[in-house]
């Protein structure tokens, strides 16, 4: 795999849902749990089934469930 110009390994631009629900410590049914309530990140269905999510959309999805400061 090639580094970036920092020399760090740069993140893939599309999740899996098992990567996903590894860096938040849940289940893969909360995910699925939470799709069903339309509240988990945009997702995109590949042709074969599989579900993928954009970096950028679960970063913001992330963002957008964070406490503000009141």
């Amino acid at each position: 795999m090639t580094t970036d110009r920092d020399g760090e390994k740069p993140r893939r631009q599309h999740l899996k849902i098992a990567d996903i629900c590894m860096e938040l410590g849940i289940a893969r049914s909360t995910f699925y749990d939470w799709r069903a309530k339309k509240t988990a990140p945009r997702c995109i269905k590949l042709p074969n089934g599989e579900l993928r999510v954009r970096r950028i959309d679960f970063e913001t999805w992330l963002d957008s469930r964070s406490e503000r400061d009141r």
